[in-house]
């Protein structure tokens, strides 16, 4: 018989992992082509790989809740056939994987590099991935080193997470000083008791993934908060001048965050280094301005895909853009590419009328706009003829800066030139 080896295939740009969540065939079944085998998770986003051939799962080289680097083998197939005539092989060969995500398909070419200890000299006593090898060799860790980290896969694997934490705590020079010793002790948790009655359940996977990087951001990052409050009445009434026009000619609702999401791109335009990330002491300014915007799933997860090139497109581009990642979010649909390459976020408090909040930056952005509830407030006009008390509406804009790179007087300067291009919105655009 012939035998197939199914790799993990490319789901994404900057996607090199996948956790495997589970094998939807058991060995010694037969498997149709098409037929979903594994389902895998990466990041936020759940994904079926299917069998491109027909025949019978023969081995599987990963359990549940392994983490598999992209390109590796994670199964073997066998067919009926002359095995020197239709063997089939990634090794040395260039694979042609269909993904579906769902109800999409992601169609990814992949070159296999196998390694093994001895390409990347790392013996330990302890399970090491090729992935983790890898980076431990780039980034100079010896195997003492990575004995030393605390795993926080399935059977205290390492993760790659783990050992990009560990580095986080190393200075420049890969000398441990007392400062990155105390940031590296384990903090002690407080002890938990319950009483009877109470419910205790273990956390779904993206709620620990969520969890875990709210924490690393907030380790990371000195995080400042400066508001500052909008007059949207421009907008709102703008809004509800053409939204049933909109909807009747393009079938699309016109919502607040497309025009947020405007604003915000080309004031980032005018301020690159909010549009920007952090390696080491080196700054990073993003060529593209990609945004992401923060979504509640309907189990109360969290999660954030991205309009790309947001300072390229008008408002009615952006509209349909936004309402086709929420409707997708919803309904568990989007791709591993729709959540990926964030440069900056923009998260809405006021879906649930809370007037403003303290976001935490989603790294390795160095800054995130939280919009808050729109509300009738009575205010001061000035006019020519003098102040005046006046019914407008009005929001309060939060935005959370890494004050590594951000001072207040950047971010202050970014905050407040949203507010002018919101507050300047003209009433009779045409969309």
């Amino acid at each position: 018989m012939a035998k197939y080896e199914l790799v993990l295939p490319k789901m994404g740009e900057g996607i090199i992992e996948a956790t495997i969540n589970k094998w939807l065939k058991q060995v010694g079944e037969n498997v149709n082509e098409d037929d979903a085998i594994v389902e895998v998770a990466t990041d936020k986003v759940d994904s079926e790989v299917p069998s491109p051939i027909d025949g019978v799962l023969a081995e599987v080289f990963f359990n549940e809740g392994d983490i598999a680097p992209v390109g590796e083998v994670i199964a073997i197939i066998k067919t009926e056939g002359d095995e020197s005539a239709e063997e089939v092989s990634v090794k040395n060969k260039v694979e042609k994987i269909i993904l579906k995500e769902n109800s999409s398909v992601v169609i990814a070419q992949k070159e296999e590099d196998k390694s093994d200890d001895s390409k990347h000299n790392i013996q330990s006593k302890i399970y090491l991935s090729p992935l983790i090898k890898s980076i431990a060799k780039e980034e100079g860790i010896s195997v003492q080193e990575l004995e030393s980290i605390t795993g926080s896969g399935k059977d205290n694997r390492l993760t790659k997470r783990d050992v990009l934490a560990y580095l986080e705590t190393r200075n420049t020079s890969g000398v441990k000083t007392q400062e990155t010793a105390m940031v590296k002790k384990e903090i002690q948790l407080p002890t938990i008791t319950t009483s009877a009655g109470d419910e205790v359940f273990e956390m779904d996977r993206m709620r620990r993934l969520i969890a875990d990087h709210m924490v690393m951001s907030a380790h990371v990052s000195p995080h400042v908060t400066s508001f500052i409050d909008v007059d949207v009445t421009n907008i709102v009434n703008w809004r509800n001048k053409i939204k049933a026009q909109i909807l009747e000619r393009e079938g699309e609702k016109i919502t607040f965050t497309p025009i947020f999401i405007n604003a915000v791109a080309q004031a980032l335009v005018e301020y690159p280094q909010v549009n920007a990330s952090l390696d080491g002491y080196k700054v990073i300014l993003r060529k593209r301005i990609n945004i992401g915007m923060a979504a509640a799933l309907p189990n109360g997860n969290l999660i954030v895909p991205v309009i790309k090139d947001a300072d390229q497109k008008n408002l009615l581009g952006t509209a349909k853009i936004v309402n086709d990642l929420a409707k997708r979010s919803r309904e568990n649909k989007l791709q591993p590419d729709d959540i990926q390459g964030g440069t900056f976020t923009l998260t809405n408090f006021g879906s649930f009328d809370s007037l403003t909040g303290t976001p935490i930056i989603n790294q390795p952005q160095v800054a995130i706009l939280g919009v808050g509830a729109i509300r009738k407030k009575p205010v001061v006009i000035e006019t020519a003829s003098g102040d005046m008390i006046g019914i407008r509406h009005i929001m309060i804009l939060s935005m959370a800066y890494d004050h590594r790179i951000v001072d207040g007087a950047l971010g202050g300067k970014f905050l407040r030139r949203v507010k002018e291009l919101l507050e300047n919105f003209y009433i009779n655009t045409v969309i």
